[in-house]
């Protein structure tokens, strides 16, 4: 049972409605829903969302920061999304399981990208050189890098909303770590 109340989308008003409404309309998640207790939380969610849809970032590499900061924090509501977003944005069943273990995968650059986001995870944000040099040897630059690091925010900060409201997943589990 979710610990942060839920917003029934039919019964929402003001600003949370508006949301409902639009950029979320047909997405009326559980996590959404307890998110829409604050419409400051929405936009918040949204605005991050929003602006890395413009970064250099692919949506696959995206993806890949995603369930590598998911599997280390332990969200299987955050895992259940990004592995079928994942696979959306051309991630094989394969890469889906590497970045989840943090590396491995078939595709050096993202496995620099997964590796670097995982070394944020570990270091507490103090990547050592070594991490750095590897995103820049797999042909990541400065941007790519702050995008990277914004990326891993936003799985943070979903990862530990869902954690304290212990959302109910309300999608397709993600498949068992092969």
């Amino acid at each position: 049972m979710a610990k942060i109340s839920p917003v029934d989308p039919a019964a929402a008003t003001g600003r949370v409605k508006e949301i409902f409404d639009g950029p979320l309309k047909g997405k009326h998640l559980n996590i959404f829903k307890s998110m829409g207790a604050s419409p400051a939380v929405l936009d918040f969610y949204l605005g991050m969302a929003g602006a890395l849809g413009s970064a250099s970032l692919s949506a696959a590499e995206q993806e890949a920061i995603h369930l590598a900061v998911s599997e280390k924090n332990g969200c299987d509501y955050c895992l259940a999304a990004h592995a079928g977003l994942g696979k959306a944005a051309g991630l094989s069943p394969d890469d889906i399981n590497a970045a989840r273990r943090g590396g491995g995968l078939s595709d050096a650059k993202l496995n620099a990208l997964v590796g670097f986001a995982v070394s944020l995870k570990t270091t507490d944000g103090r990547p050592g050189e070594g991490e750095l040099q590897a995103m820049r040897d797999a042909g990541y630059g400065d941007g790519a890098i702050a995008e990277a690091i914004a990326v891993y925010a936003m799985a943070v900060f979903t990862n530990y909303f869902n954690h304290v409201n212990e959302t109910e997943t309300d999608l397709p589990a993600a498949p068992a770590l092969a």
